[in-house]
């Protein structure tokens, strides 16, 4: 039985690829300045969450460059060949992040300091929850449609700031109403495990959805939604 071709044709593919560089180069504008501003805030005010939640940002911004790097190649096969390289690159920023995470949570909870109020973080922390998660959602569609594994994952770590940013924001608003220290280093801790999760499914995902000619990975989601499609949108035997 021939496969059936249902993947995007050659003109689709390239506008869903310039809307991923669109897509991508908004993240990363948008990251610069958050970090910018929450590193900022975060000295002024001497919170470890604001300032780790800054540098996130620019771990953020690694995870951006690699997928515009990737799609900066005009050839739909030049950027299939890049697409290792970009997920390899997404993955140790999902490990950067979480070990990041982690040893600032622990050192919080050891009792590194008291942070004061920061109302330019609070600001900072419910403007991203809300800008986010549209970024993340656009460049998830425009990923899938495409079978650009990367772009996928880069949307998971822009989904995954989404969650910091509630994390951040509930820490904040606790330590400037009730005092509460404790609480954003120990949801913190619960984002390193989900980012050390993403980072294995963007490692794992590597041949997810590159080529047209292999076979769909089905263990790390990466392609979630194509169930019985392969790579190229070919629909396989079953």
């Amino acid at each position: 039985m021939s496969a059936i071709t249902l993947g995007p044709g050659a003109g689709r593919r390239e506008v869903l690829a310039r809307r991923i560089r669109r897509l991508v180069a908004a993240t990363i504008g948008y990251n610069l300045a958050e970090a910018v501003v929450a590193i900022t805030a975060g000295i002024l005010a001497s919170s470890t969450a604001l300032i780790g939640f800054g540098l996130d940002s620019v771990i953020e911004v690694s995870s951006a460059t690699a997928v515009a790097w990737q799609f900066s190649a005009r050839d739909h096969a030049a950027r299939d060949a890049r697409e290792r390289t970009a997920l390899r690159i997404i993955a140790v920023s999902f490990f950067a992040l979480a070990a990041y995470v982690t040893v600032d949570a622990v050192r919080a909870l050891a009792g590194r300091g008291e942070a004061e109020p920061s109302v330019p973080g609070i600001v900072l922390a419910a403007v991203s929850l809300v800008v986010m998660p549209v970024l993340s959602a656009a460049q998830r569609r425009a990923g899938r449609e495409l079978g650009s594994a990367s772009a996928v994952a880069d949307s998971k770590q822009t989904l995954l700031c989404t969650y910091l940013s509630a994390v951040l924001l509930a820490g904040l608003v606790l330590n400037a109403t009730l005092g509460w220290s404790w609480a954003d280093p120990v949801a913190a801790l619960g984002i390193a495990a989900a980012a050390t999760k993403e980072g294995l499914d963007a490692w794992r995902g590597e041949g997810c959805c590159a080529s047209a000619h292999e076979p769909a990975s089905t263990g790390d989601g990466c392609c979630a939604g194509t169930a019985g499609v392969g790579c190229g949108g070919e629909r396989t035997p079953g």
